[in-house]
């Protein structure tokens, strides 16, 4: 199983639709209440659905991956986007920055590298007494 997909809600299309363009990824549907983006890595999608509101509370939190996080994120910077945090090592291996969208959902560019699924605390295959991927 892939994940193909994450869905959100926004109340604005054109505000959505410029600020996930700044964050780099392809526009490839665009109708008068959906928006539908290809990440620019791995083939994954991401989409907005305009609603009236989003509810307090119901924003949700999006991680994207990034292999240039830092320049990632000064471009960002540059273009005007506030962040809550910027790129900071975390005590969990990965290299984390923190924004919010247009609607307040919170997203997390972050790097991990092989740590992404295999941090040094991951569960082993109980079958084989063997991290999941194979490794030893």
């Amino acid at each position: 199983m892939r994940l193909n997909q994450i869905t959100i809600g926004a109340t604005d299309l054109g505000r959505s639709e410029r600020f996930y363009g700044l964050l780099g990824m392809q526009l490839i549907v665009k109708t008068d209440n959906y928006l539908r983006f290809q990440c620019p890595d791995g083939g994954s999608t991401f989409s907005v659905e305009l609603v009236e509101s989003v509810p307090d509370g119901e924003q949700v939190s999006i991680y994207f991956e990034s292999d240039d996080l830092d320049d990632r994120c000064a471009r960002l910077a540059g273009a005007g986007v506030v962040f809550d945090s910027l790129p900071a090592d975390m005590s969990w291996l990965w290299r984390e920055a923190w924004l919010r969208d247009p609607d307040g959902h919170r997203l997390c560019l972050f790097y991990a590298g092989d740590n992404r699924l295999n941090p040094p605390w991951r569960i082993s295959d109980p079958a084989s007494n063997r991290p999941a991927d194979g490794r030893s």
